[in-house]
């Protein structure tokens, strides 16, 4: 395993240079600028790092495939992403890179959410955009993350040289995430510290990178539905398949064998058999934790507009107003209820998701 750092940054003077001496202690490390106005670069360039520049903001998704790309022709095999803001401590680097060692052909997360569901340093409304966005990521991938948002990774190139990805800014993260799964990839996490300071500082724009986000999941969610309206159709139609039928039809032959003294009995007897066996195939799908887990994403897209409306209260009246944003998304956008309800990795995916422990 040969591993290079990326640090993506723009406008990050202030801190660049303490992020990048601290991460040259695992790996070498190359700094994107991507179009700072700043001395970001020189900053980076005194640290010891080397800085790759570019002419304009291309935004963070192109950063990290500049990065991603520059270390690939520097022989790397793996490539660790940290912001450049200081909210990633670089001391965490050494517990990604092991469970990289462990796992060499998995995407290791660095999660800020702990396994109650809480995130040090992050703020409110941080945390639940992150929860908002796992629970669907979770659900169009299969996967189960806490922290789906977190720049602070470990990606093998062998897997990101056969994964398609076109999205740039912050949505890159997401779509590697998706595709990722749908490849049948491992994706595993890893608690790392963060510094609160820094989160507050966070370029991600909760409008335009939120907004980006949500419509690419609103794709993949759509997807989703098709694929579970698939399923569903083929477990129905599989009631009345020819396979199916035969057997249904010796089991009724059977039973109004039993009770043929009466015509009416006989019509009993095999109409009993024909509803029972029917009705118990319809009840396994009903209660298949599939089927409970589509329930689940279902009545959260059914309360997204409730959740709009109580985000918007939250934002114009701040503290003092209750929060109403929170109880909302503990109750209906928990990854636990996705989870829970599926025991089972999705067929089309087939993704792995594991959590490590902490050191």
């Amino acid at each position: 395993m040969t591993p290079f750092i990326v640090i993506p940054v723009f406008d990050e003077e202030a801190t660049v240079a303490s992020v990048a001496a601290g991460a040259r202690r695992y790996a070498p490390v190359l700094v994107v600028d991507d179009g700072s106005r700043d001395a970001s670069g020189a900053r980076a360039v005194e640290a010891g790092a080397e800085v790759i520049r570019h002419p304009r903001r291309l935004g963070k998704g192109q950063a990290l495939r500049s990065g991603l790309a520059a270390a690939g022709r520097r022989g790397a095999t793996h490539v660790i992403t940290l912001d450049g803001d200081g909210q990633h401590c670089p001391d965490n680097v050494a517990a990604l890179v092991m469970a990289a060692r462990r796992n060499p052909g998995a995407i290791i997360i660095g999660s800020r959410v702990a396994g109650d569901g809480e995130a040090v340093a992050v703020p409110r409304g941080r945390l639940n955009a992150i929860r908002v966005a796992g629970f669907f990521i979770n659900w169009v991938s299969g996967l189960q993350l806490r922290d789906t948002q977190s720049g602070f990774r470990v990606y093998p190139l062998a897997l990101l040289d056969r994964l398609s990805t076109r999205r740039g800014g912050f949505v890159f993260e997401t779509e590697v995430l998706i595709a990722a799964a749908a490849a049948g990839a491992g994706v595993i996490e890893v608690p790392i510290d963060v510094s609160a300071r820094a989160v507050r500082r966070s370029r991600f724009h909760p409008i335009g990178d939120g907004v980006a986000i949500g419509i690419y999941l609103a794709i993949g969610t759509a997807r989703r539905w098709g694929i579970e309206a698939r399923a569903a159709a083929h477990e129905i139609a599989t009631v009345v398949s020819s396979e199916r039928l035969h057997v249904r039809h010796a089991a009724m032959l059977e039973a109004g064998a039993a009770h043929g003294d009466t015509f009416a009995g006989w019509g009993a007897a095999v109409s009993a058999v024909a509803v029972h066996r029917a009705s118990a195939r319809l009840g396994e799908w009903w209660h298949h934790p599939r089927r409970r887990r589509a329930a689940v994403a279902a009545r959260a897209m059914l309360a997204s507009p409730l959740l709009l409306g109580a985000a918007l209260v939250d934002a114009v009246a701040g503290r003092r107003a209750p929060d109403l944003v929170s109880p909302l998304v503990r109750r209906l956008y928990s990854q636990e209820r996705l989870s829970v309800r599926s025991t089972t990795a999705v067929p089309e995916l087939a993704p792995t998701a594991v959590q490590e422990p902490s050191s």
